[in-house]
């Protein structure tokens, strides 16, 4: 069983990665980007039979910094 988990900054929060990734895009003469929001993504290979509440509890003790950062977990 796999998970994936999508961390993003939570809306508000500085994001000095995204924002060097769109003044680069805006050097190499990529023109319309308005924004760009840099976040990871973590995947994990389970034990059959692993919840999607145990990796909760995973994106909130450690995956994740609730207080800055919003994820979403993808159970396949």
């Amino acid at each position: 069983m796999k998970a994936r988990v999508f961390v993003m900054l939570k809306d508000g929060v500085l994001d000095p990665q995204g924002a060097a990734v769109q003044h680069a895009l805006g050097g190499l003469g990529f023109e319309g980007v308005e924004g760009v929001r840099q976040g990871k993504v973590i995947e994990l290979d389970l034990a059959k039979g692993t919840t999607e509440e145990t990796v909760r509890e995973m994106c909130e003790k450690l995956l994740a910094n609730t207080v800055i950062e919003s994820y979403r977990i993808e159970m396949a």
